[in-house]
């Protein structure tokens, strides 16, 4: 997990750190801290965390979303703001819930529930049309039809996880499987393990949506040539990026320009296809009203998103 007690940072260039190791009068000795390192240089000013869901582990979380931090942090004057990223969905949950992070990067669902504590949304992250549950399968499999599935395991990433659990369920549902009974959930804690799971055969099918099965192929080519996209449901709406209440409107409002404009530049377009984002679109929270809609339904005919 990524915060900013262990965020690493490049405290200065290399001539300089080693001048530094060498000046008397410290009350502690150079050597003794820890070396922290980025792209961008250090800065003592007020730090602002911003936290992803759990897109990715946490290590390819970074590697995809360190260059948009790094890209805000040259923008904006006076602040710093730090990437965080979470082992499960589970435990990004607790911490907004919390109040802990200040800008969230939090899944459909996730972001009716962080309104109501306090966050705000200031865009979406993606094309609407890119958040659909995808299921795949081995391409030696015998599955060709949902209800092929019943007695059999299915794996998804969470059981908040919307595009990759909420929403695949529901499909099953409306094609004949009652997802209580007549399969195996198994909640394996991220996109790729739930790939993987089927891969590995483990599961006779895995439920997650398209950036994380793009990025799978990508870095995965051989496993991925023994897999397919079998099914797909329906579109809703992508993920936000949220301020906290009590993050100044000066801050929330640079944010936010950056993140509108960052398809407009070359370096922009670069930095959104390392996070497999097509651009941030301008939206607020009653964008995310027909969410709330749509689980109150899936609620209604499937199961409760969360036991109580």
């Amino acid at each position: 997990m990524f915060n900013t007690s262990h965020t690493m940072k490049i405290l200065a260039p290399l001539s300089i750190l080693a001048l530094t190791l060498v000046l008397p009068g410290c009350d502690q000795p150079a050597a003794d801290k820890p070396l922290q390192y980025s792209t961008t240089p250090v800065d003592h000013s007020i730090r602002y965390r911003f936290a992803v869901h759990p897109l990715h582990n946490p290590q390819k979380l970074s590697e995809a979303y360190q260059p948009l931090i790094d890209y805000l942090n040259l923008q904006l004057k006076g602040v710093q703001i730090d990437l965080e990223a979470s082992r499960d969905y589970q435990s990004y949950e607790k911490k907004f819930r919390a109040r802990e992070p200040d800008f969230l990067l939090p899944n459909p669902w996730q972001t009716i529930q962080a309104m109501r504590i306090g966050y705000h949304v200031i865009a979406m992250a993606g094309d609407e049309e890119d958040f659909k549950g995808i299921f795949i399968i081995r391409k030696d499999s015998e599955i060709k039809i949902p209800t092929d599935l019943k007695g059999k395991v299915v794996s998804y990433p969470s059981p908040t996880a919307l595009a990759a659990a909420i929403m695949p369920q529901y499909y099953l549902y409306l094609h004949g499987v009652n997802i209580n009974q007549d399969i195996q959930n198994v909640y394996v804690g991220s996109q790729e393990s739930s790939i993987m799971n089927v891969y590995l055969g483990k599961s006779a099918a895995g439920a997650t949506w398209p950036p994380p099965w793009r990025l799978f192929q990508k870095d995965h080519p051989e496993e991925a040539a023994q897999l397919e996209l079998i099914w797909e449901t329906p579109s809703l709406i992508n993920n936000s990026v949220m301020v906290r209440d009590d993050v100044p409107e000066a801050i929330r409002e640079q944010v936010k320009k950056t993140l509108l404009d960052l398809a407009q530049t070359s370096q922009g377009q670069i930095i959104l296809t390392g996070m497999e984002t097509a651009r941030f679109y301008a939206a607020d929270d009653s964008h995310y009203h027909r969410v709330t809609e749509y689980i109150e339904r899936f609620e209604k005919e499937v199961r409760l998103v969360e036991s109580k």
